[in-house]
């Protein structure tokens, strides 16, 4: 006699199933190409000692596309990557880039000198230099040894 197992209903299962089920449909919704993907650039923040320095990759803009303002030690970057108007000869199978408006806020803790600020774009990366104010500078202290 052959012993068959029968199979049970395992609700952990169930919820396995609903978590794939789940994972299809919003990853699928997330690729389609019509609900309009927004351009948000990537930032690079490093600290030195008298300054930070912050990185954008913008590629594809002008330098007319985006503004940098610093106001109470927060760095806002605005602009827009405009789409490229299609061409009626070509079609696309397949498109991945984001297009539209974007704006990135930075807040630092420290003071910063606004009116010091540097930015530099080439080859589609934005380096912005945010001075510190003297106050937010680290002091050096000569102490004496006996």
């Amino acid at each position: 006699m052959n012993l068959v197992r029968q199979n049970t209903w395992e609700p952990f299962d169930l919820l396995s199933d609903l978590q794939t089920d789940l994972n299809r449909v919003f990853n699928r919704s997330l690729n389609r190409s019509d609900l309009g993907r927004s351009f948000n650039p990537v930032v690079d923040v490093r600290e030195e000692a008298n300054h930070y320095t912050v990185r954008a990759d913008l590629p594809g803009l002008k330098k007319e596309d985006f503004s940098i303002a610093v106001e109470n030690n927060r760095l806002t970057l605005t602009g827009e990557r405009k789409e490229e108007k299609e061409i009626k000869d070509k079609g696309y199978h397949y498109t991945e880039r984001a297009y539209g408006s974007f704006s990135r806020t930075l807040d630092f803790a420290v003071d910063l000198q606004a009116d010091q600020v540097k930015a530099v774009y080439q080859n589609g990366v934005l380096e912005i230099t945010l001075p510190k104010s003297e106050k937010a500078k680290p002091k050096q202290v000569q102490v004496e040894v006996k």
